[in-house]
Formats: C-alpha cells, structure tokens, sequence
C-alpha cells in the first residue's frame, strides 16, 4: 500500500469545515497546528498595523488514492466558486513510513475493497 501526504493551510474560521470534509470524504485522522502567513498584498489595520490572520496547517497520511478525492474535497470548501482561493492544499508522496494505527490501515484497506 502506497501513502501520501495531504498538506492543507486553511483561513482557521474555515478549520472545522475542512475537518469535516476531510472525514466525510474518507480520512480518519489527522495532525492539526496553527500557523501564521504572508501573501502577496498585506492587509492594513489599525494604526498602519498588518494583520494576515491566523491559520490551521492540517497534516493527513493518506492511502494515495484516497488523498486526491480528499484533496478535491478541501480545495471544494477553500474555493467553491472557482474564483479566489482561501488556503492551500497539497499531496506529497510517503517514501517510508513508521508508527501508523493499523486500525486506519485496516480502514484505507477496507475502502479500496469497497471501490474496487
């Protein structure tokens, strides 16, 4: 079995749902943390202040077919118009991998299984 990893920057007002995306779409764990960015145009505030806001940087090893269809589901919430995105979402490929549940092995198995 081949894994990959989604990585997924979202505005933190858009943390839950991308969550909940994610989970519905098939993926049954992940690492969150918080971050902060620069983007090209800052955003004044107050007092001449910048302020780009916080975000949630989501981690997810995923079975490698399972990782587009949740990419897809992400990108969905972050862009539904097609317009202008708010975040960032990104699968890389998992070389080696170690200390995974084997309960969420037995799930990606499981849902290949069901595809197939």
């Amino acid at each position: 079995m081949k894994f990959s990893l989604l990585v997924a920057i979202v505005p933190e007002e858009l943390e839950q749902e991308c969550i909940d995306a994610a989970t519905e779409a098939g993926a049954v764990g992940m690492t969150l943390m918080t971050g902060r960015g620069i983007g090209g145009e800052r955003k004044k505030t107050f007092f001449g202040l910048t302020f780009e806001g916080s975000q949630s940087i989501m981690l997810l090893t995923l079975e490698k077919g399972l990782s587009l269809k949740v990419l897809k589901t992400i990108r969905h919430v972050l862009n539904p118009t097609g317009d202008d995105s708010r975040g960032l979402v990104m699968t890389l490929p998992v070389e080696h991998l170690g200390g995974i549940d084997m309960s969420q092995v037995k799930r990606f198995e499981e849902r290949i299984r069901h595809d197939v």
